[in-house]
């Protein structure tokens, strides 16, 4: 199971939001390269990058910490939040991602997101499939839809997806749990998707129950923040 620690920005810096709460913002480090190399340096080797303004403006803001990131470290960095156009897409990719999400714009616009994986292929493209009580939530978490989660996915899948990032929007920030149900639904479903699941690690024990159930990857964020896990024992279950 891959271990990918998450770098959410606000205002280029490294910041963490409650259930996708903007009014609920915790700031981390002002420097958020500092925060990748010590990932680097733990040896863990990808990243989740989020632009949150950009997830809430609609398009890339936060480009140049992306740049900076994939110019000063060898992180395989996927890139998400405000990816709604064709040249959101070149100037991620132009700036060293090497994988985008696509989350909002597979809901309100999946004739772009259809293109993108038919030109770009299956392994530069990762689905977003954010869910508030198992029904997709776009554009930042700020809007609900009446889609459901498992319909969601069959469509993506048959169209060729093969990576999802799944965050329980319920669950995000509160250190309370993943939602172990939710991933187990998906991989019942969906035996070739490769799941990475997002949200609610509060420790050790849930990442080694994910890593029981073999889903392809695990983000974890607020837990390495707050002192929950330790970048020594993430590096241990990597088994670097």
């Amino acid at each position: 199971m891959h271990i990918i620690p998450a770098i959410d920005l606000i205002d280029g810096k490294a910041v963490r939001l409650t259930q996708g709460d903007y009014n609920q913002k915790k700031e981390y480090n002002a420097r958020p390269l500092e925060v990748a190399l010590q990932f680097e340096g733990a040896g863990l080797t990808r990243l989740h990058l989020v632009d949150l303004d950009g997830a809430k403006e609609k398009r890339v803001i936060n480009w140049k910490v992306l740049e900076l990131i994939t110019s000063k470290t060898s992180l395989h960095v996927d890139f998400g939040g405000g990816v709604q156009s064709d040249e959101d897409l070149r100037v991620v990719f132009e700036c060293g991602a090497k994988q985008v999400t696509g989350g909002s714009i597979a809901v309100k616009n999946p004739d772009e997101m259809e293109r993108w994986l038919s030109r770009l292929g299956s392994e530069k493209i990762i689905l977003g499939a954010d869910a508030k009580n198992e029904k997709i939530a776009v554009s930042g978490w700020e809007e609900g839809t009446d889609v459901w989660i498992y319909d969601f996915l069959q469509n993506w899948v048959e169209k060729g997806i093969k990576y999802v990032i799944s965050t329980d929007v319920a669950k995000d920030g509160l250190l309370q749990g993943p939602s172990f149900d939710l991933y187990r639904n998906m991989q019942d479903q969906f035996p070739n998707l490769n799941i990475i699941a997002s949200g609610g690690v509060s420790n050790m024990a849930d990442i080694e129950t994910l890593a029981d159930m073999n889903v392809f990857g695990v983000i974890v964020g607020k837990a390495i923040y707050e002192g929950r896990v330790t970048l020594k024992e993430l590096q241990k279950i990597s088994g670097l």
